[in-house]
């Protein structure tokens, strides 16, 4: 188990944004029952988002969920710009559709997906902090801000907390965020811990996969960082293990909850397993020195979307 704020949760969550878009056509039948196993399996903590299929994935799980709420943990995201044509999306209009969506009467985790550079974050959680107060969600949380906005941020209304892509090729959060949190006693919810399935050895395999605009999945970047991957699989080979299960290891014993997706219940079962999988100190640190800060080629985003991610300080990438 874990914790995140007051919020007990399963050691891994669940990121269902794959179930909808960005990495290609998902069966939207395996998609339930790969949800429904992860249920099975113990996971008790959900994520989605509003941006996610503009509105599908919250659709596709709250069906999956139908009858199963008790004992899980559901966390969701909005934006205030994603309606677009000038349009700003409140904090309560968003909870109200994301209920409505989740087919539930409270959301246990709901972030700021992004924070807008023309709304400050005090606004924006100040009134999650409200519908917090009115029971319509649990925690209030906020994704990719930087250390200062978590601070301004906690300061108006306590987070519960960050989300933030973190992994072994993926550490900028280490310098100041990661600190940050723990010293406020924020929990840290890390996506993406696979590297977008890079980690794994896994890449794009559709035309629709979003991962082919992204720069760190170019075929330089990706011959390059391969490189670096072949650690992985050293430590998984040594331990009986697939190098999925390492990455993951070592997420989970930086003390926080990754929330691995996948649409494949084999992978599933396969991600859901590296809770029993305790890498030592001297393994750690040989996997850190495979990935040092600021060495992975090529940026997380495309060049516009990075501008709504905090830059790494100087330090993280020294």
């Amino acid at each position: 188990m874990a914790t995140i704020g007051s919020l007990q949760t399963s050691a891994q969550g669940f990121g269902a944004m794959g179930l909808s878009h960005v990495y290609g056509q998902a069966d939207e039948a395996e998609s339930i029952r790969t949800l429904h196993r992860a249920i099975d399996l113990g996971i008790t903590f959900f994520d989605t988002a509003s941006a996610y299929g503009k509105g599908h994935n919250e659709e596709l799980l709250g069906r999956a969920i139908a009858g199963r709420r008790e004992g899980l943990v559901l966390a969701s995201k909005f934006t205030h710009g994603q309606e677009g044509e000038g349009r700003r999306v409140a904090a309560r209009d968003a909870v109200e559709a994301s209920l409505r969506r989740l087919r539930t009467d409270h959301i246990d985790l709901y972030y700021l997906h992004r924070v807008d550079p023309d709304v400050p974050v005090e606004e924006s959680v100040g009134e999650l902090g409200r519908l917090r107060d009115e029971g319509k969600i649990g925690g209030v949380g906020v994704s990719e801000a930087s250390a200062a906005q978590i601070r301004a941020a906690h300061a108006v209304t306590p987070l519960t907390a960050l989300q933030s892509e973190y992994s072994l090729w993926t550490r900028e959060v280490e310098a100041e965020i990661l600190p940050t949190t723990r010293a406020l006693g924020i929990g840290f919810v890390a996506y993406s811990p696979l590297g977008r399935g890079f980690l794994a050895g896994a890449g794009p395999t559709e035309d629709a996969d979003r991962r082919r605009i992204h720069p760190r999945f170019e075929v330089e970047a990706v011959a390059a960082n391969a490189r670096r991957r072949r650690t992985i699989e050293d430590v998984a080979e040594r331990l009986h293990a697939s190098p999925a299960q390492v990455s993951l290891a070592w997420v989970l014993a930086k003390d926080v909850v990754p929330i691995p997706g996948t649409r494949h219940i084999r992978h599933l079962e396969e991600n859901w397993a590296a809770n029993d999988l305790r890498l030592d100190a001297e393994t750690i640190d040989e996997l850190d020195a495979a990935f040092p800060h600021g060495t992975t080629i090529g940026d997380r985003y495309p060049a516009e979307q990075m501008k709504a991610v905090p830059a790494a300080p100087v330090a993280a990438i020294a």
